[in-house]
């Protein structure tokens, strides 16, 4: 039987079921999706876009989902006590793939700010949503994407008005929680209007010691001389399987900074694809990939610059360890007509044993003649001049090896523009290295 079989059979008997723990907004689309996830199926090794994560074989295995919404036994305010030092954050949750809305932060919000559930956003301005929700995620392109579309319930969502600027980062950690191997589909819907500002941190950890599915699509719409900012970290475990897939539209004069980190995991797939529409419009887009064991990290971007005068930065490091696999595909798109196109694509890569495989595939495609573009990639090992230059000066080998790892990854962490965040990350990272468990200070959940 085909992988997918078991999906459609799932949906053909519990549509009614899912509609109805969810909202008609979310509902709409949902046969529409349903029907191409039947044409298109789970991408595999066959086609360009997935050729380094069978996407197919990940979704072999029986997970249980929780379609008819039972409710999962835990306060997340009570047993995960995250904070990073010295940034103060509206911290919510998303468990699974349900908005977690039995406790709510008392942090203030700015007057117009709309931020919680995305069903309940649905059923209660179903006009505002409507106007956004799946007109970035086309479900007749991409498998997975029509995949949550037809299973997703619920999620999170923002909506920052024209003009407003919220002060306070938010902060939402997803957490995954079960007793048997599960899958979870959530949405995150993101809109700033004209002139707005907002930083978001995303989290995502596991709680059990079960095996793990998340499908995850994220939508954000950035108005004209809108400001957003977007960090994301993983820090799971080696049983977790995730795809995301992320879909950014920004307007004239708008910047977005897009950071996303991998410290821990099983394996995992980040697509990310930024549609800048508007002149003077820029993207920095960035990641960060530390895996060993037999971890997996596959990121995919694209940046379409449909317009002139568009500034695109993207920069992703790796480091790989034991028998980790590493993957990064990069498209830019320079379409015609979209003249003094500034942008910069970098992707470095360090293999740290002969067993690590790193797949680089940096692309440019550009149908103006008034630009500046460069890309580049390498994938090498550490500098074996300079370890034996640290250990002449005392410096253990072990202690050299961090040092010059941490250097490596540095640079993307830089790119945070959160000064607390980025201290916390440097910590993190260390200790990352030195083989201890990811912990954030005083995380029950981690310990």
């Amino acid at each position: 039987m085909k992988v997918e079989q078991q999906y459609i059979d799932l949906f053909s008997q519990c549509e009614a079921m899912i509609c109805r723990h969810s909202a008609e907004v979310m509902n709409a689309p949902r046969a529409m999706a349903f029907a191409d996830f039947e044409r298109l199926g789970f991408p595999t090794t066959k086609e360009e876009k997935y050729k380094y994560t069978d996407a197919a074989k990940l979704f072999e295995p029986d997970y249980g989902l929780n379609l008819n919404r039972l409710d999962i036994p835990v306060n997340p305010y009570e047993v995960f006590k995250c904070d990073v030092p010295n940034m103060s954050t509206a911290l919510y949750f998303v468990v699974n793939d349900a908005f977690y809305s039995k406790a709510l932060p008392k942090t203030p919000l700015p007057e117009g700010v709309l931020l919680g559930s995305l069903k309940d956003m649905a059923t209660q301005y179903p006009d505002l949503v409507k106007k956004y929700y799946g007109k970035l995620a086309d479900t007749s392109k991409d498998g997975i994407t029509a995949f949550n579309t037809t299973f997703a319930q619920d999620g999170f969502m923002l909506y920052v008005p024209k003009g407003v600027v919220v002060d306070k980062p938010i902060q939402l950690v997803n957490i995954l929680r079960a007793d048997v191997n599960f899958m979870v589909n959530r949405r995150l819907l993101v809109v700033l209007e004209e002139g707005a500002q907002a930083r978001m941190l995303v989290c995502d950890h596991a709680m059990d010691d079960v095996n793990f599915l998340s499908t995850q699509v994220v939508e954000v719409f950035v108005g004209d001389n809108a400001v957003f900012d977007f960090y994301e970290l993983e820090e799971t475990h080696n049983s977790t399987v995730r795809f995301s897939n992320m879909y950014v539209a920004q307007e004239a004069n708008s910047n977005v900074l897009l950071n996303g980190m991998t410290l821990h995991n099983g394996t995992t797939r980040n697509t990310t694809e930024v549609t800048l529409n508007g002149r003077g419009a820029e993207i920095n887009l960035c990641g960060m990939a530390i895996a060993d064991k037999n971890e997996h990290v596959d990121n995919h971007t694209s940046i379409d610059h449909k317009v002139s005068d568009c500034i695109s930065n993207e920069l992703f490091k790796y480091v790989l360890d034991d028998q980790s696999v590493g993957a990064f595909a990069g498209k830019v798109l320079v379409r015609p007509g979209a003249q003094h196109t500034a942008s910069q694509q970098t992707n470095r890569n360090i293999c740290a044993t002969r067993e690590a495989r790193m797949y680089t595939q940096p692309q440019l495609e550009i149908y103006a003649d008034d630009v500046k573009c460069s890309h580049g990639a390498t994938v090498g090992q550490l500098d074996e001049k300079a370890l034996f230059y640290m250990q002449q000066r005392g410096i253990s080998y072990k202690e050299a090896r961090l040092l010059l790892m941490f250097a490596f990854v540095n640079e993307v962490i830089d790119t945070i523009r959160m000064d607390a965040l980025k201290d916390r990350l440097h910590l993190l990272v260390e200790k990352r290295f030195r083989g201890e468990l990811n912990k954030c200070q005083g995380c029950a959940i981690c310990k």
